[in-house]
């Protein structure tokens, strides 16, 4: 069985509680998903979904993930945090070069 490593997983109490929010509670769905945590265009589907009365359908179609999209997002994470490193270390350098002089 091929293992799935999604973005981000949001249980359906969640993605309701979150259009309950925009719909019933009168936020707007930027300030929503600001307190939320979550990207606004995320919560846009779901308010949009939900206005249907498909809520509870998102994420039963997603397709199982191959060995190669696995590792493929493994390495962009794995390379994303290296250059974040890089980058710090990079400022520190230059921040201690300063103090030296």
């Amino acid at each position: 069985m091929k293992q799935r490593i999604p973005k981000a997983i949001y249980s359906k109490e969640f993605r309701e509680q979150a259009v309950k929010q925009v719909m019933e509670e009168g936020f707007s769905a930027k300030e929503a998903a600001r307190r939320l945590t979550l990207p606004v265009s995320t919560l846009a589907h779901w308010v949009k979904v939900a206005q249907t009365g498909k809520l509870g359908e998102i994420g039963k179609t997603q397709r199982q993930l191959t060995e190669v999209e696995l590792d493929l997002a493994k390495t962009k994470r794995e390379l994303a945090e290296v250059k974040m490193e890089r980058d710090l270390l990079k400022k520190a350098a230059a921040y201690f070069a300063r103090e030296i002089r």
